[in-house]
């Protein structure tokens, strides 16, 4: 592998056997992946001032400065990589190197979400950024292909909390539905912004038969998941590790709330990223991280990074975490990986030929 193309990811050796698994990564930040030395030539060139610009001192800054346990000093990292993704070059090479750094990962199908509004201070409109992002992915899935190597990638396209612009989002979604856009979200402070604010975006999304997604039970419990998958039509659920809050769990044995029963029956797919949820106070240690339990209880759990550079992580670092503390084995990030591809926002005879002809045979040729 050419290691400038395709450097290894975080936080795992080179020879771990864990990057050869085929891996789906499903909740994955674009404006959370950046290359450091990426951000300091890109700083350099707009002029914005960064912590520091050496690439391994800025690499450690944001993995401490994420370190808060809070979400809202946690999203402040923010402000360094979304400065410098406001061009469309900068979009195309940051979607480039993101689809590279998935390839390293051993991912065969990703999906970058962000947020179009948060990339529009250097005069972009709402389109021409979702299509600078779409040709940095294309670019970056075809040399990959030149370097024999497979990866699907889509956008799924993301409004803020916070904001009042979901409606115009879903519209700008929807526009680019047949050209890279595969789903919605809406993302940032989850305390006090919840769901059904959006709910008009949410609705005509509903109708257009587009598919969602929505951050809930990451910083908010329980009504913020029922909100998301009972009033705002969800089909997956970003984090969602606070559906524990509905149970009362005993040795294995659950006693499930109404809409934990509902999740669980519906095999609602759980987007968790371990680590991230370490950092925004949702979880305490990697041994008592809920996604265990969740998965020993048969919930759809997938295993995913969330911010790649605020994490210092990659979907290989948290599958060995999830070995190496909590007790997985191989045979539980295959039935993750089937869980995740099998919900991906892609047509249903695709994620059947994947799983067929990647998922299985490229577990059954490692061995842990």
């Amino acid at each position: 592998m050419d290691h400038e193309l395709f450097p290894t990811p975080a936080g795992v050796q080179a020879d771990d056997p864990i990057l050869q698994l085929p891996k789906v990564s499903l909740h994955d930040h674009l404006d959370g992946g950046l290359r450091p030395a990426t951000i300091v030539e890109l700083a350099a060139e707009v002029n914005h001032t960064l912590p520091t610009t050496d690439p391994e001192e800025l690499r450690t800054w944001f993995s401490a400065a994420a370190n808060s346990g809070d979400l809202v000093r946690y999203l402040t990292t923010f402000d360094h990589t979304i400065a410098v993704m406001q061009t469309a070059p900068a979009l195309e090479r940051v979607a480039r190197e993101w689809v590279l750094d998935q390839v390293a990962d051993g991912v065969f199908y990703a999906e970058a979400r962000w947020a179009p509004e948060q990339h529009l201070t250097a005069g972009l409109t709402l389109d021409e950024a979702v299509e600078a992002v779409q040709r940095g992915l294309e670019d970056g899935m075809a040399i990959a292909a030149n370097e024999g190597r497979t990866i699907l990638t889509g956008q799924i396209i993301t409004a803020m909390r916070h904001a009042d612009r979901s409606s115009e989002i879903a519209e700008l979604a929807l526009r680019h539905r047949d050209s890279g856009v595969v789903g919605f979200d809406i993302a940032g402070a989850e305390k006090g912004f919840p769901a059904t604010n959006h709910k008009e975006a949410f609705d005509a999304l509903h109708l257009a038969s587009f598919p969602v997604t929505i951050h809930a039970g990451e910083a908010e419990g329980v009504q913020s998941i029922l909100e998301a998958v009972q009033v705002c039509h969800a089909e997956r659920i970003g984090h969602g590790v606070r559906i524990v809050e509905d149970m009362d769990v005993v040795d294995g044995r659950g006693e499930l709330g109404r809409l934990a029963a509902w999740v669980l029956d519906r095999q609602i797919p759980l987007e968790v990223c371990p680590s991230s949820n370490l950092q925004t106070g949702a979880a305490d240690t990697i041994e008592d991280h809920p996604i265990t339990g969740l998965k020993a209880l048969g919930y759809a759990v997938t295993v995913n990074p969330d911010n790649r550079l605020m994490s210092a992580t990659s979907v290989s670092r948290e599958m060995r975490l999830l070995v190496d503390r909590a007790g997985w084995d191989q045979a539980d990030l295959e039935w993750a990986t089937v869980n995740a591809i099998s919900n991906a926002f892609l047509p249903l005879d695709e994620r059947e030929r994947l799983i067929d002809e990647v998922v299985i045979p490229g577990f059954a040729r490692i061995s842990l």
